[in-house]
Formats: structure tokens, sequence, C-alpha cells
């Protein structure tokens, strides 16, 4: 299977050594890689300008252990054009995955989510939307996702109460509507529907909440893009 040539994306990249690369990458099928990439004499100035971000290339690679080693590559299209917000929505992209999605295991349908909303973002200047749309599929293919149209007892969320969410169970009904989520809101978020402020204000907070535990404490470095902006 490693011998064949397969999509990847470059989430992050540092330097190893003088000569070499360590790149964390999504590929096509598999999932989240670490990859050494030599770049050594002429091949340098190749594996700068094409090892970056939103940049799909057709890559082919080695290794029996969980470090792999990038053995050849070439361009599968042109470098993806993101500016302002966008830019920072794929970093943002970027530092989730690399961030939260397990190294070495299959995660074969978190390439194709990362693909199409990179390519949505590309075509959106109005980006929350984008955003939680991936951050709620992501947690979902990842086993933390939440039943935004079904509550804890397996009844139908009710447009008119509102919600407590409890960890490991679900949206509870309470009567305390200011510790809680709108029925209304929540059923918009089951059809990916944040059109309303009110919807995106509940979308956001909740996605911060649910991604705090596999953050950890550590801040992802792509939100401070948007503070001064």
């Amino acid at each position: 299977m490693q011998n064949d040539f397969r999509q990847v994306y470059l989430l992050h990249r540092r330097a190893h050594s003088d000569s070499q690369l360590m790149l964390n990458t999504l590929v096509e099928g598999v999932g989240h890689l670490s990859m050494i990439a030599r770049v050594k004499g002429r091949q340098a100035l190749k594996h700068n300008a094409h090892l970056r971000p939103f940049t799909p290339i057709l890559a082919q690679y080695g290794g029996r252990h969980d470090l792999k080693y990038l053995n050849s590559f070439e361009l599968a299209q042109n470098p993806l054009s993101l500016h302002g917000k966008q830019l920072y929505c794929g970093f943002y992209l970027n530092e989730l995955v690399y961030r939260i999605v397990p190294r070495n295991e299959p995660q074969e349908q978190v390439f194709t989510l990362y693909q199409q909303h990179l390519n949505i973002l590309v075509q959106q200047t109005d980006v929350e939307p984008v955003l939680r749309s991936f951050e709620f599929q992501l947690l979902s293919l990842l086993g933390f996702g939440v039943e935004f149209d079904i509550d804890a007892h397996g009844d139908p969320i009710s447009a008119n109460l509102s919600y407590q969410y409890i960890p490991e169970l679900g949206f509870v009904p309470t009567d305390i509507p200011q510790y809680g989520f709108a029925g209304a809101a929540l059923l918009a978020m089951a059809e990916h529907d944040f059109a309303k402020p009110t919807v995106r204000a509940a979308a956001k907070h909740l996605s911060r909440y649910l991604l705090k535990p596999l953050l950890g404490n550590k801040a992802l470095k792509s939100r401070e893009l948007f503070i001064s902006r």
C-alpha cells in the first residue's frame, strides 16, 4: 500500500536536522501520519516550494514503523488561494487536525472532511458556518460528537424548550434557559444551519466546550490570528 501515490496535505512542518524536515500530514485513505522529508542538494528548493499548507501533493512514502519517510512527490494541483480570514481559518483547520486527530490510527474520513471544507473556504467570505460545520463533524468522526435532535432520554429535541448539555449523556431539558441551549438553536445545528446570530453564538460556545478536553490547556495559536482583526 505504501508504494502507491496518495494525495497528501501538509498540516505542520519543522526542521528535524540540517537536511531533513519533520512533517505532520493528512493522507488520503489513511489519516494523520508523521513523515521525514529529506531536503538536501537539488531537492531542497522543490521541497521548500511545494511542501506547504493547502498545497495538495501526490506522495509516495515508506517505513514499517510509526515514522514514515517521504520518498517522492509531485503537485496534485495548484495551491488553494486563501486570503485574509479564509487563510486564518485554513490554519485553524490544520492546527485542529494536528492537535486532536490521533496519529497512525485509521481515520480515512477525516481527509475527505478536511478537503471539502478547505474547498468551501476558498468560495466563502462568511467563514464562521464553515468552522462550526467542520468542528462538529470532526468531533463525530473521532467519537466525541453529540446528537442535536435527540435528548438524553431519547426524546426529540423540542424547539420550545431549553436544554443543558451533560457530558457522556447529552442534552437534558432545563427550566433555567440562561444556563442551557435553546431547542430551536440545537435543531438548527442539526441541519448545519448557522444563519442566525443566536445559533452561531450557541454553536461556538458548545464547540469550544466539546473541544477543550481534547486540546487541554494549550491554546490554539491559530485563534490568536483573529484577536486583533
